[in-house]
């Protein structure tokens, strides 16, 4: 009984991971044949008709999982898309071609739904008539139950199902397929990847590296207007916000377009930060200011919250010390047109904090009155060192402070490997400040980067007594 449970399980898991989860009971005793090297007797199925379209046939009565490719792949490094061929048996009705789109309607529970593969296939020795592909798990036994009989019975098709030879080619595999073809048993197997405009972005591990350019072919392959693979070699560079990467497969072409939340932008994905994850939390940050609300972007890449900022009729102020983001933060301004609402610096975060954002708050502040609705947003996403910039807002500013309400908000990211992450950016910004955000602050998750890893965004107004320095008398 444990075996078989053990069998079940790993039938589901293994198996069935890319289709619908059937474990059947005949399925679980195939694979418990694996391990037990016999098949129960009351299992074995012998059909006496057979019919096949191909000289030479695999049959393997032993796995249920009649999609694997052929076994022959595994430990391949170069790609070689002949080598995944092989022909399987299915279970298959013959009808007449008049009446194949009824049985599909009442069969549709039973027929073969696999992406890629025909269906319905032409009886080469009768024109008149047609086979129908059955689903190998749903027809495990290449026996129709009871009630598919009845069906048949009335649509007066002969209910006994056919052993068809079915050829499978490196077309008709899935990527995850492929890969756990070929990569050895037991190791990790990453079919996922971060799309930027034609470029497939991996990260992958140390065991699949010797594999790295078939599984970037594979990848081009089976993703339609991918013509780039990219893996990436090295840690993001927390100067400049890049990374060297390595070309596996397609065109070695790495400026690219990309739109996020209907705006679009141009960039070299090898010389500026880009990640298609953080769209939600753009989205979010934007969706916060209002027309005549003033951002400070402080590290701003590209643009991606500046310019649907300026979008919004936002006056916006957007750094990058990487002097390739400033080019294309530039190029996009334009390509949008609102490079006349945005002003762009190319400066280290805290000089553009000491200087193009102190003046501007230094001169708005003292002009606003109560009823005044505009508000000032500061966006620090360098989730690596934001935190440790937090404290150029002690005492930025000299004189009497402005109302609670024309206090600058500070959305700043970070990453925290702590058990509660919220209290730890939370306490590790109240020691950069010098007072505590009891209370005025919030914390947002943004993504989990890696395990026990996550990003968050702290949003607090900037209190009075850290921002204002009181003049002497």
């Amino acid at each position: 009984l444990w075996r078989l449970g053990y069998c079940a399980r790993l039938l589901k898991t293994n198996h069935f991971r890319t289709a619908a989860s059937n474990t059947s009971f005949p399925a679980v005793w195939m694979l418990l044949a694996q391990h037990s090297g016999r098949i129960p007797g009351p299992f074995v199925v012998v059909k006496k008709n057979t019919f096949s379209t191909m000289p030479e046939t695999v049959e393997d009565t032993t796995n249920p999982e009649l999609y694997l490719p052929h076994p022959g792949v595994r430990g391949m490094t170069v790609l070689n898309r002949e080598a995944f061929k092989r022909t399987v048996v299915v279970p298959a009705l013959k009808v007449k071609k008049e009446i194949v789109h009824n049985v599909l309607k009442s069969l549709k529970q039973s027929v073969l739904q696999r992406p890629g593969l025909k269906r319905v296939v032409e009886d080469p020795e009768d024109e008149n008539n047609r086979f129908v592909i059955l689903d190998p798990h749903k027809v495990p036994e290449f026996s129709l139950g009871e009630s598919e009989q009845q069906v048949l019975k009335q649509l007066s098709v002969h209910p006994e199902v056919s052993r068809y030879h079915l050829e499978l080619t490196y077309e008709n595999f899935k990527s995850e397929e492929i890969l756990r073809a070929v990569l050895p048993k037991g190791q990790e197997v990453t079919s996922g990847f971060s799309r930027v405009g034609h470029i497939a972005h991996l990260n992958l591990r140390d065991h699949q590296l010797p594999y790295r350019h078939l599984i970037g072919q594979v990848i081009m392959d089976k993703n339609p207007g991918i013509t780039c693979v990219v893996n990436k070699t090295n840690i993001i560079d927390s100067t400049y916000r890049n990374f060297e990467m390595e070309v596996l497969a397609g065109e070695n072409n790495l400026v690219t377009k990309v739109k996020e939340n209907n705006i679009a932008y141009e960039l070299d994905f090898s010389k500026v930060y880009w990640n298609p994850r953080l769209s939600t939390e753009h989205g979010r940050i934007v969706e916060l200011l209002k027309a005549g609300d003033v951002l400070f972007d402080v590290f701003a890449g590209i643009g991606p919250f500046a310019i649907p900022a300026a979008k919004r009729k936002c006056r916006v102020f957007a750094n990058d010390l990487n002097p390739d983001s400033y080019t294309w933060l530039l190029h996009n301004c334009k390509l949008n047109k609102v490079d006349a609402k945005v002003k762009a610096f190319n400066m280290d975060g805290r000089d553009f904090l000491r200087g193009p954002v102190r003046e501007e708050l230094g001169k708005e502040l003292p002009l606003l009155k109560e009823e005044h609705k505009t508000a000032f947003h500061i966006v620090m996403n360098l989730p690596a060192l934001a935190v440790e910039f937090l404290d150029v807002f002690r005492h930025l500013l000299v004189g009497e402070p402005c109302g609670p309400a024309g206090l600058p908000t500070v959305h700043c990211y970070g990453f925290s490997k702590h058990s509660n992450p919220a209290r730890d950016i939370q306490e590790r910004a109240e020691a950069m400040l010098g007072t505590s955000l009891a209370g005025r602050c919030s914390t947002f998750p943004v993504r989990n980067v890696a395990p026990n890893k996550e990003m968050l965004c702290l949003s607090f107004q900037i209190p009075a007594d850290v921002l204002y320095k009181r003049p002497c008398p």
